[in-house]
C-alpha cells in the first residue's frame, strides 16, 4: 500500500471550491425544477411565433425533448452536489471531523482520489449546464418559434446563451484542469 499518494494538503480552499460547487447546483437545480413545474404547452394558440405559418410553431417533439433536457441536467447536478459532498466529508473526515473555523486546516489525503472526486464533480456541473441550456433553447422554440424560421425574436434570445454559456464552460473546464494539474 505504499504507492498510495497521501500528502498533506491545505485542504481549506478544497474545500471552499467544494462548497461553491454545491452551492451554484442547488441554484441550477432549483431552475430546473421551475422549469418542470412550469410545463409550456406546445399549443399555437400559447405560443408568442407568429401562427400564420405552421412551420414556426413547436411540436411535441421539442417539448418532450425540453422535459429530457431537464431531467439530465437535474441528473447531472445531482451527481455533481453529491460526488462534491461526498469528497468534502472525505477531507473532513481525513482531519478528525474539525470544524473550519477561519484556521487553516491540513489534512493528509490522498491526492489522486481528492483531483478525481473535484474533476468528476465539476464534468457533472459542465454536463448539468449543457443540458440546461438545451433546455432553454427547447423552451425559447416553444415560446418565440422554431429555429428553422429563423425568427428574430428567437434567434436574438439563443444566440447569446449558446455563445456564452460555452465560453463559460470553456473558461470553467480551462481552470478546473489547471487547478487539477498544480
Amino acid at each position: 500500500m505504499a504507492s498510495v499518494s497521501r500528502r498533506q494538503f491545505n485542504t481549506t480552499i478544497h474545500i471552499l471550491a467544494l462548497d461553491g460547487i454545491v452551492n451554484v447546483n442547488s441554484l441550477f437545480t432549483f431552475a430546473v425544477f421551475l422549469g418542470i413545474a412550469w410545463y409550456p404547452t406546445t399549443d399555437p394558440a400559447a405560443t408568442l411565433a407568429s401562427v400564420a405559418d405552421p412551420a414556426c410553431v413547436a411540436d411535441a417533439a421539442i417539448g418532450e425533448s425540453l422535459i429530457a433536457f431537464h431531467v439530465y441536467s437535474f441528473s447531472s447536478f445531482l451527481f455533481s452536489s453529491l460526488v462534491a459532498s461526498a469528497v468534502k466529508q472525505a477531507i473532513r473526515m481525513g482531519q478528525g471531523g474539525g470544524e473550519d473555523r477561519g484556521i487553516a486546516m491540513n489534512s493528509h489525503v490522498n491526492a489522486a482520489a481528492l483531483r478525481t472526486g473535484i474533476l468528476v464533480s465539476a464534468a457533472g456541473s459542465v454536463f448539468g449546464c449543457v443540458f440546461l441550456m438545451l433546455a432553454l433553447v427547447d423552451l425559447v422554440q416553444i415560446k418565440l418559434g422554431t429555429l428553422s424560421c429563423r425568427s428574430w425574436h428567437s434567434l436574438a434570445a439563443v444566440g447569446p446563451l449558446v455563445v456564452l454559456v460555452p465560453f463559460a464552460l470553456i473558461v470553467f473546464v480551462g481552470l478546473v484542469l489547471y487547478a487539477f494539474a498544480r
